[in-house]
């Protein structure tokens, strides 16, 4: 019979992977980018990518990781004396506090600070958000990527096949 704990933890470490370079991408060039154009159409850009972001293919795999990780972080405790064990529980946490938690807590109300701004006082608001966005963004990207990371390595440890059998 095929435990569901493995399976979790495989796609944990494969949607995980995607969430970190999603963010990676913003921080790498697509912030940068769009600090380059012109302030108003600079702000407008990244307003319309705020709106566009809820789509289910992006919050299934975002919302999902966090859901699975919560799982894995409380299933992990009932074999936390275990390396393996541990790995998923600092990788589900660097998920749900370092990826999903920043994301509430800071870029999020960056946004909608965003959204609400008159063109008048715009453009200062735009540089600040573009510094500090960026910054949390980066923090998330670090969260999910080191979250990936150390699910595959509970993965490669054999904890899956531990799982199973306990």
């Amino acid at each position: 019979m095929i435990s569901v704990y493995p399976i979790m933890l495989f796609v944990s470490a494969i949607s995980s992977a995607p969430v970190a370079g999603i963010f990676y991408a913003f921080s790498s060039f697509v912030m940068p980018a769009l600090g380059r154009i012109p302030d108003e159409q600079g702000r407008g850009a990244m307003n319309a990518i705020n709106v566009t972001v809820y789509t289910p293919s992006f919050m299934i795999l975002f919302t999902g990781t966090a859901l699975l990780s919560a799982v894995l972080a409380a299933w992990s405790l009932f074999l936390i004396e275990s390396l393996a064990s541990q790995l998923v529980l600092a990788a589900a946490l660097l998920y749900l506090v370092g990826c999903f938690g920043v994301t509430i807590a800071f870029n999020v109300p960056l946004n909608r600070q965003l959204a609400e701004v008159d063109a008048s006082s715009g453009d200062a608001l735009w540089r600040k958000f573009l510094r500090q966005w960026t910054i949390w963004n980066s923090a998330r990207t670090v969260g999910a990527g080191l979250a990936a990371a150390l699910f595959i390595l509970a993965l490669v440890l054999g904890y899956g096949r531990a799982a199973a059998i306990a």
